[in-house]
C-alpha cells in the first residue's frame, strides 16, 4: 500500500486503525509513504512515484494529495481521508456513488461550522470585534466565505477573508492581518493552512488575538480553542476502507462517509496569556481542557 500523506502526526493514528483490522506492518501489510511537507507543488511529482510502484491502493491526506492521485492514476484504487466537498472539488461523482476508482472519508461538515466556530470564539473572548479568516483559494473558499461573513454579523463580528496563495509567503499575510488590526483569527481546514500552524500560532501569540482553529494539533500547539472534526477518529476509520478493498471492494461502489466525532479543545494557558476568563459553561462543554 502507498500514502500520499500531507503530516507524519497522520501515520501513527492510521497504523492504529489497520492494525485493528488485522493489518501488521511487515508481516502482511507494506506501507511506501511520501510527504509533500506542505508544499503543494511537490504532490504531482509525488503521486507520480507512487503509481509507478504499482501497489495495491494509494492513500491520501487532503484535497490536493487526493487530486493528485486522481490525476496520476485512472486504475489504481484511492483511499482518501481528510477531503473537504469532494464532490466539489469534482474527486468523486456524488457521495453515495463515487464512480471512479476514488472514495473515502470527508472531513467536510459544510461550511457551516464557521457560525459554530465563531459562536464560540465570541464565548471566549467577548470582547473582539474583527476577525480574520485564513483560507487557500479553493472551490468552496465562497461558500465558507460567506457562511463567516454571515454569521459573524449575527454575532456583532465583522470577519474579513485572507487568502494565501503561496505558503512560502505566509508572514506577509499575517502581516497584512496585523496592519489590519484583527483582534481574532480563525482558519479554514485546508492541509496548506495546517502546514504552516506553528507560523500562525505564533503570530496570534505574539500579538495577543484570540483565535480558533479546526483541528486539536492547534490547540496543543498554542491555539486558543480547537474546535471540528476528530481527525484521529478519521483516519482510523481510513482502515476500514483500505480492508474493504483489499478484500475487492471496488472505489465506486463503496459511499463516501461524513464525519460522525468532533471535538472542542480550549488551552487554559493561552487564554491566561491573553488575559481572558474562560466561561465555566464553555469548559464544561470541551472534550479537552489544556492547562
Amino acid at each position: 500500500m502507498l500514502t500520499l500523506v500531507s503530516a507524519p502526526a497522520f501515520e501513527e493514528v492510521f497504523r492504529q486503525g489497520l492494525t485493528e483490522r488485522g493489518y501488521i506492518e511487515g508481516q502482511n501489510l507494506e506501507l511506501e509513504w511520501r510527504r509533500a511537507e506542505g508544499k503543494t507543488e511537490r504532490l504531482a511529482e509525488l503521486a507520480a512515484e507512487l503509481v509507478a510502484r504499482h501497489g495495491d491502493l494509494i492513500v491520501t491526506v487532503s484535497n490536493d494529495a487526493a487530486r493528485a492521485a486522481k490525476t496520476a492514476t485512472a486504475t489504481i484504487p484511492i483511499v482518501m481521508t481528510a477531503v473537504g466537498d469532494p464532490e466539489r472539488w469534482g474527486l468523486v461523482t456524488s457521495f453515495s456513488k463515487p464512480g471512479g476508482n476514488a472514495t473515502g472519508l470527508s472531513l467536510d461538515p459544510g461550511a457551516e461550522i464557521a457560525g459554530k466556530m465563531l459562536q464560540l470564539l465570541k464565548e471566549a473572548a467577548p470582547q473582539i470585534s474583527r476577525v480574520a479568516l485564513l483560507a487557500v483559494p479553493s472551490p468552496n473558499l465562497q461558500l465558507w466565505s460567506g457562511h463567516a461573513e454571515e454569521a459573524g454579523k449575527a454575532l456583532g463580528l465583522r470577519v474579513r477573508t485572507f487568502v494565501i496563495e503561496d505558503p512560502a509567503r505566509i508572514q506577509e499575510v499575517l502581516g497584512e492581518i496585523g496592519r489590519a488590526k484583527h483582534d481574532a483569527l480563525m482558519t479554514s481546514t485546508s492541509a496548506v493552512v495546517f502546514a504552516v500552524r506553528k507560523s500562525v500560532i505564533e503570530f496570534a501569540s505574539s500579538n495577543r488575538i484570540a483565535g480558533i482553529y479546526p483541528f486539536r494539533s492547534y490547540a496543543e500547539q498554542g491555539g486558543l480553542l480547537a474546535y471540528g472534526v476528530d481527525l484521529r477518529d478519521l483516519l482510523r476509520r481510513t482502515g476500514g476502507y483500505v480492508d474493504k478493498i483489499l478484500r475487492g471492494a471496488k472505489p465506486a461502489d463503496i459511499p463516501v462517509e461524513q464525519p460522525t466525532k468532533f471535538e472542542l479543545v480550549v488551552n487554559l494557558k493561552t487564554a491566561k496569556a491573553l488575559g481572558l476568563t474562560i466561561p465555566p459553561s464553555l469548559l464544561l462543554r470541551a472534550d479537552q481542557v489544556i492547562e
